[in-house]
C-alpha cells in the first residue's frame, strides 16, 4: 500500500510539472482529446492544473475557461464526427465498451426525446463523457442545444476538478480521499437528476 502511496504521489508530482511546462495549450488539448474517444481522464489534467494554479504557476479562472473550451470543441468534433459516419461508427467503436449494436440503436432512439439531459449528465459521469457526443451526432441532435448542454455540463465537471486542486494542493492523500467522494457524489447527483427528470417529465 505504501509502495501505491508512492507511485501515486510520483504520477500527481509529474503531472503538475509537465502542465506546467505546457501550460494552457496543454490543458487545451488534453481537454479537447478528453472530450473525443480517446480515453484520457480528465482527472488528471483538471486537478493538477488546479494545483499548478494554487502555486501561483497559472491563473485558476484562466485554467477553467481553457479546459471547458478545449472540451466544448471536443465534443463538436466527435458530434460531427458521428454524424457524418453514422452508425458504423458506434458499432465499431461500441464493441470495445461491450455494446450491442441493439443497444445503440435504442439509445440513439433515447436522444430523439431526451438528449438535452443524456448530454448534460453525460459530460459529469466518467467514463460516458468519452461516448457520449457520438450518440448525439448520430441521433442528429440539435447542434445548438448539444453545445449549450456541453457546456453548461462540462463547466460543472472541469470547475469541480480544478477547484478540488486548487483548494488541496499538493496534499496527494487528501486529492484521493476527495476525488473518490466527488466521483460518488457526481454520479448520485446524476442518478437523482434522472429521476427527477423523467418523474416531471411523464407528469
Amino acid at each position: 500500500m505504501t509502495n501505491l502511496h508512492a507511485i501515486f504521489d510520483s504520477i500527481v508530482t509529474a503531472l503538475v510539472a509537465f502542465i506546467s511546462e505546457i501550460g494552457y495549450l496543454g490543458i487545451f488539448v488534453g481537454m479537447f482529446l478528453e472530450s473525443t474517444i480517446v480515453p484520457l481522464p480528465s482527472e488528471v489534467i483538471m486537478i493538477p492544473a488546479g494545483i499548478a494554479a494554487a502555486e501561483g504557476l497559472m491563473n485558476i479562472y484562466l485554467v477553467i475557461i481553457i479546459g471547458v473550451f478545449g472540451n466544448v470543441l471536443g465534443a463538436v468534433f466527435s458530434y460531427y464526427l458521428a454524424a457524418f459516419a453514422g452508425r458504423p461508427i458506434l458499432f465499431k467503436i461500441g464493441k470495445y465498451f461491450f455494446i450491442k449494436p441493439e443497444t445503440i440503436i435504442k439509445i440513439e432512439k433515447f436522444f430523439n426525446s431526451h438528449g438535452e439531459i443524456s448530454v448534460f449528465i453525460g459530460r459529469i459521469i466518467p467514463g460516458v463523457r468519452h461516448f457520449i457526443s457520438l450518440p448525439a451526432g448520430v441521433a442528429r441532435m440539435n447542434i445548438k442545444k448539444f453545445i449549450f448542454y456541453t457546456f453548461l455540463g462540462s463547466t460543472f465537471w472541469t470547475s469541480i476538478l480544478a477547484i478540488l486542486g486548487h483548494l488541496i494542493g499538493k496534499n496527494q492523500d487528501l486529492i484521493k480521499e476527495y476525488l473518490h467522494i466527488l466521483i460518488i457524489g457526481a454520479v448520485s447527483f446524476c442518478v437523482i437528476l434522472i429521476v427527477s427528470y423523467l418523474f416531471f417529465k411523464k407528469k
